[in-house]
């Protein structure tokens, strides 16, 4: 696999696949840790807009995971850029932990609405706001259409659910920024100097990692791990490269698969 496409470059899930909320997945640091020896360059791709980037690293280095700041690219990394390229003032419906990723954006008089994850903000009040934005105008820009994620407690409603009400009642559709977005993948990819064709994506979401994935020109590979459901992999076409029990067993393909190269 990895040896015939020259394989460069690992892109790696969180949520799901390195950790569930504060419980890492068993053996995935020691994991991590081995494929930083391999002569591929390492990079962590996240829909989460439930915290900043800096409280992520925080977590995983809690979890004695080994990686740094500029390693990470998030989706809302992603929205911020768009904004800023468009010079849109966002009405921010994600978690107050993650708007410190907005910082210097102006949010008066907004005309954009900006959905991720907020369950705090996910009351009528304040999606009917978003509604009547929509319809006079304003710019609907979701930053993820996850359906859902895996917590401690369970599977819980994602993003995706109240982004399809709002197109459905505003008969608009949403720009996605996210997973699994074409464009998400290549701007992770550009300053590793890769294309498509020499990276993997490791991931616990069959659409939105590894379809996503597949679908910019990378192999993916998909892990049983946080919101895998059995038969995931045949919910999309085509299927993953490779199914693995858990992110471990998939930096294992991937080492067994580039010893021939080196």
């Amino acid at each position: 696999m990895a040896g015939r496409r020259a394989l460069k470059a690992v892109l790696i899930d969180l949520s799901g696949t390195l950790h569930i909320e504060d419980t890492a997945v068993p053996g995935a640091q020691d994991a991590l840790n081995r494929l930083r020896q391999a002569p591929v360059a390492v990079k962590f791709v996240t829909n989460t807009t439930k915290e900043s980037k800096r409280s992520l690293l925080e977590r995983l280095q809690r979890l004695n995971f080994n990686l740094q700041e500029n390693e990470i690219f998030t989706s809302l990394s992603a929205a911020r850029s768009l904004l800023e390229e468009k010079q849109q003032r966002p009405l921010l419906l994600v978690e107050d932990s993650a708007l410190e990723d907005f910082t210097g954006i102006n949010t008066s008089e907004p005309n954009a609405v900006v959905i991720g994850l907020a369950p705090e903000h996910f009351n009528y009040q304040t999606l009917n706001k978003a509604f009547r934005m929509i319809l006079d105008g304003a710019s609907f820009i979701a930053i993820h259409k996850s359906r859902y994620y895996k917590r401690r407690d369970g599977l819980a409603l994602g993003p995706g659910p109240f982004v399809a009400g709002l197109e459905y009642a505003t008969d608009c559709k949403a720009t996605v920024v996210g997973k699994p977005e074409k464009t998400f993948f290549t701007q992770a990819l550009s300053d590793l100097g890769c294309s498509p064709s020499h990276a993997v994506m490791i991931g616990d979401d069959a659409r939105d990692d590894v379809g996503g994935a597949q679908n910019a020109g990378m192999l993916g590979i998909l892990v049983r791990t946080g919101k895998y459901r059995d038969g995931d992999e045949d919910k999309i076409t085509p299927p993953p490269h490779l199914t693995c029990n858990s992110f471990p067993d998939a930096v294992e393909h991937i080492l067994q698969n580039l010893r021939g190269r080196h």
